[in-house]
């Protein structure tokens, strides 16, 4: 069971979102291909999909196709690297919302008059 966490995102850039999602494939890419030989895969691909509404959802699809011969369970390769890409990427998010927060906090301090 996965449980949803609030980060309090501020609203994203497109290039954010980019990056975002080019941060989650790479991750996934790193994984598969630190479990396995690129001669080992035979096909793969890497999609993410990001959707900013109210909420940030990421929903990213992953196939590695394998030679028959080679012992290695995908699925479950797949899983640990989708797994690895959201704790890269809510990290990601993290600093964001943070780095935003204290932008914001910065320019309110200086329209009152104060300063840290």
């Amino acid at each position: 069971m996965r449980k949803v966490i609030h980060i309090g995102l501020p609203k994203l850039s497109e290039e954010e979102l980019i990056e975002i999602g080019d941060i989650a494939q790479r991750v996934i890419i790193d994984y598969i291909f630190e479990h396995l030989a690129k001669s080992e895969v035979r096909d793969m691909e890497v999609t993410a999909r990001i959707n900013q509404g109210e909420t940030l959802d990421l929903e990213l699809e992953v196939y590695v196709e394998v030679p028959i011969f080679v012992r290695v369970d995908v699925e479950s390769l797949i899983d640990e690297a989708i797994d690895k890409a959201y704790e890269v990427v809510e990290r990601h998010l993290r600093k964001l919302a943070k780095g935003k927060g204290n932008e914001g906090r910065e320019e309110a301090e200086e329209a009152s008059g104060k300063s840290k």
